[in-house]
């Protein structure tokens, strides 16, 4: 072998590792555009849709449970779930989708938010005084 052949092969060389690399990062840059980008796109359009859940919307979770929102809270909301006014407390990020918009039913009058309940602090001296009671018939 002569000194030219010789730095013929490590060209070669180098250009097919060149060639492998440029390879690599274009096969990067398709996986990006064909699972990374269009996830992203969907975790964001999901977001909106539970930021932007109103009172009244027919709902459906990741578990398969139907009903309609009674109230939200900052990261939680009570869904009504039948005609009898079975209510499921549940976390925004279980609702799969919204499947009837309020500002799509007609006639429909959301309920009143349900009135926050007492502190159990509270309600425990009238435990308290019922126990009392009771101890003083006897």
């Amino acid at each position: 072998m002569n000194y030219i052949s010789m730095l013929e092969e490590t060209a070669s060389a180098g250009a097919s590792g060149l060639l492998s690399i440029v390879i690599l990062v274009v096969m990067l840059v398709v996986m990006y555009f064909v699972m990374i980008r269009p996830q992203k796109k969907k975790d964001r359009e999901d977001a909106a849709m539970r930021n932007n859940l109103m009172v009244g919307d027919e709902i459906t979770t990741i578990g398969g449970i139907i009903g309609r929102v009674v109230s939200i809270k900052d990261e939680t909301c009570v869904i009504e779930t039948s005609k009898a006014g079975t209510k499921i407390r549940i976390l925004k990020t279980a609702i799969r989708n919204v499947d009837v918009p309020v500002s799509a039913t007609k006639g429909y009058v959301a309920p009143a938010a349900p009135a926050e309940e007492k502190p159990a602090e509270e309600e425990t001296p009238a435990i308290e005084e019922k126990t009392e009671k009771k101890a003083k018939k006897k």
